[in-house]
């Protein structure tokens, strides 16, 4: 069985994520990093990433800081492993993403 999940964050929490990662990672400035966001970034998220919300079986709005989701996850992913005889199942892991 197949679970299709569209993790939905809003574009100020994604442009803040890749703000802070690219600058501390990829040493880029401010200024190349809005450039590159506005210009390419945002546009082929709206193309062609955002439309395919529409198929999900699962929308998590809220990205991984939604417990709730997270929770719902592991429970589902958890029968199916063990529906198909999954040998060992970590029920002490922390649900987190």
């Amino acid at each position: 069985m197949d679970i299709k999940v569209f993790v939905d964050t809003d574009d100020d929490i994604r442009i803040i994520r890749r703000i802070e990662r690219d600058t501390k990672e990829r040493g880029r400035s401010l200024d190349g990093i809005i450039k590159q966001y506005l210009n390419t970034v945002k546009p082929m998220y709206h193309q062609f990433v955002e439309p395919t919300k529409r198929y999900a079986d699962i929308i998590v709005p809220e990205g991984g800081e939604n417990q709730v989701a997270v929770d719902l996850l592991t429970t589902k992913i958890k029968s199916i492993l063990l529906k198909r005889g999954s040998k060992r199942i970590d029920n002490n892991s922390d649900s987190t993403i």
